[in-house]
């Protein structure tokens, strides 16, 4: 129910007219509750917020129709159809909105509520404070080229990763997507305001070939989808004139464009207290990575030497070989985890497995070739699309080519698609919604090494030995991580210093470093989530003495894995993260 009272001043007449007119605007647009809401409020009307779980409810579902895409892959969620819309005018009414919520939170009294319920409280307060990092902490809207290809490529890409055949809502949602591009790519070019030029460069090298990558991809779909060939085709067209000419406008500001990329110490620690909830300042994340990069290339060392005799592993020498084994080692690690009282698996829990990448995904490139399902679509097979196996593959898809198993505990079981099926279906609906990475790719990244130490990987002496190199490169992401934001490193060196350290190709070492550069903050999370849940995992032990069990533990995290970890450790162990 919504509770309204008069205001308590009387705008001007500008104000009036002002507010008039954006009203009238909202409306026009369609926009839904929360916008109206928002609206009233800048009438001068007061808004009072019924209940945590009203708001709850109507900011998930303003998110669901407003984050923006990213070629990540955790934080992919489900999302209403329809066309999307970066103008000006848009922002600035996500902007109102994303007030009106949080006037909304902060009349919500939770002083005297149960702690769960507090826990809920903080939860969707750090997901607000999540909406203004994108909006004004880290707007890549106004500084990356790079958030208009995801807003419309990714888009598109995403699509694609639920597997085909694509029925008549499904194919139109990628018609709609396709046709959707002009029009974003026009409103970025009138956004881009503060854009860095290693941004811009970035940009313009992803747009390489693009018309020939839409048109590989059209092709790819031709039997796939519903949708007549000319509909797509012409499209397909008019998004790729765009695209290029997104891209030549690029390379004619390029020369006039300034280096900084660095968004400065003040934004990235307002980001680690409001939206990470970290009680960490930079140097003392610099020194978490270090002591854990020192700690990786030690033991990684022991591993090697006691391996030294041991025949390497070799790489699956066809993809129907890699599929079928990595259906044979999901299965092994599902018995693991229940035989040797690790974790829970529910039998609702359907399996991580491998697929060839089909042409049309395989042509646009713009985002992770995988579907995690979503929560209407529980009783679906994850799927990790994979190129034939050869000597040219990448990191971690050649890791994956000599033993499936890292990736899988990673990503699969018991990893990001277990985790977030677990996340879907919790009681409490406030947490079942992915909105930051802190404790999803923390849980992914602990599941590695925990693994590892339960005795996982007892079986492949080389496996171990790719763990132990996983580690140093998630390491080496903290420092890559807080540098780029402080301004101590530029792109390039911290392409570099991956490609040296790790050591890595230097292809993947460039995709890492953009990422970190546009994307601050993201790139700790697998290391200092991590080590959250160690922390974490150490006190529980402590208090609880002999009554500590592990798998209930663990079904905790797991369950609660979109909830930053020190929230759950807060309604676990009774610690207030201000504690601290």
């Amino acid at each position: 129910m919504i509770m309204l009272t008069g205001g308590s001043r009387a705008p001007s007449r500008d104000a009036k007219r002002e507010r008039r007119s954006r009203l009238l605007l909202a409306i026009g647009q369609g926009t839904g509750r929360s916008t109206l809401l928002a609206f009233l409020f800048l009438l001068g009307v007061t808004v009072r917020a019924d209940s945590l779980g009203q708001l709850a409810d109507d900011f998930w579902k303003w998110r669901a129709q407003y984050a923006p895409f990213s070629g990540d892959d955790v934080n992919r969620i489900e999302r209403p159809g329809g066309m999307r819309d970066w103008s000006k005018a848009a922002i600035e009414m996500r902007h109102a909105d994303l007030e009106e919520f949080k006037r909304r939170w902060r009349k919500i009294d939770m002083s005297n509520a149960p702690v769960a319920q507090q826990v809920d409280y903080r939860l969707i307060g750090s997901a607000l404070s999540r909406v203004h990092w994108e909006l004004e902490g880290n707007p890549r809207w106004k500084r990356d080229p790079n958030f208009y290809i995801e807003q419309t490529l990714t888009a598109l890409a995403e699509a694609l990763t639920v597997p085909a055949p694509y029925n008549e809502a499904q194919s139109k949602e990628i018609l709609r997507r396709t046709e959707n591009i002009p029009s974003i790519l026009q409103q970025g070019t009138e956004n881009l305001s503060a854009m860095p030029a290693p941004f811009a460069s970035v940009a313009i090298a992803n747009l390489d070939g693009v018309r020939e990558k839409l048109r590989k991809m059209s092709s790819g779909l031709a039997r796939s989808t519903t949708l007549k060939p000319e509909e797509l085709n012409g499209a397909r067209e008019r998004a790729a004139d765009a695209l290029e000419k997104f891209q030549a406008q690029l390379k004619e500001k390029l020369p006039r464009l300034p280096n900084e990329t660095a968004l400065g110490r003040d934004a990235y620690i307002w980001f680690l207290r409001n939206v990470a909830l970290m009680p960490f300042t930079p140097e003392e994340l610099l020194a978490m990575g270090n002591q854990e990069w020192n700690r990786a290339v030690a033991f990684e060392a022991y591993e090697k030497n006691r391996n030294k005799d041991v025949p390497p592993l070799k790489m699956a020498d066809k993809i129907d070989n890699w599929i079928a084994d990595a259906a044979a080692k999901e299965s092994q690690i599902r018995k693991f985890l229940v035989e040797r009282g690790i974790l829970s698996v529910p039998d609702w829990i359907q399996h991580y497995t491998l697929r060839p990448v089909p042409e049309y995904l395989r042509a646009p490139g713009f985002t992770e070739a995988d579907d995690f399902t979503s929560p209407s679509r529980l009783n679906e097979n994850c799927i990790r699309y994979m190129p034939e196996p050869n000597d040219k593959l990448g990191y971690f898809l050649r890791a994956t080519a000599m033993d499936p198993r890292p990736l899988t505990v990673h990503e699969g079981i018991p990893g990001h698609y277990f985790q977030l099926c677990l996340s879907w279906k919790h009681e409490d609906p406030i947490r079942r919604h992915y909105y930051d990475s802190g404790a999803n790719e923390g849980i992914g990244f602990y599941a590695e090494e925990m693994m590892l130490q339960a005795g996982l990987f007892d079986d492949s002496p080389h496996t171990r030995e790719i763990i132990y190199n996983f580690m140093r490169l998630r390491a080496l992401r903290v420092e890559v991580d807080v540098k780029l934001a402080l301004g101590q490193f530029t792109l390039e060196q911290a392409a570099k210093y991956l490609e040296e350290k790790v050591p890595m190709d230097s292809q993947t070492a460039r995709q890492e470093a953009i990422a970190f550069s546009t994307g601050p903050g993201q790139a700790i999370t697998y290391q200092i989530g991590k080590l959250q849940i160690i922390e974490f995992l150490a006190e529980a032990r402590m208090k609880q003495g002999d009554k500590f069990n592990l798998r209930a533990f663990h079904d905790f995290v797991w369950k609660n894995g979109n909830v930053p970890i020190a929230l759950q450790r807060w309604e676990f162990l009774g610690t207030p993260p201000d504690s601290n």
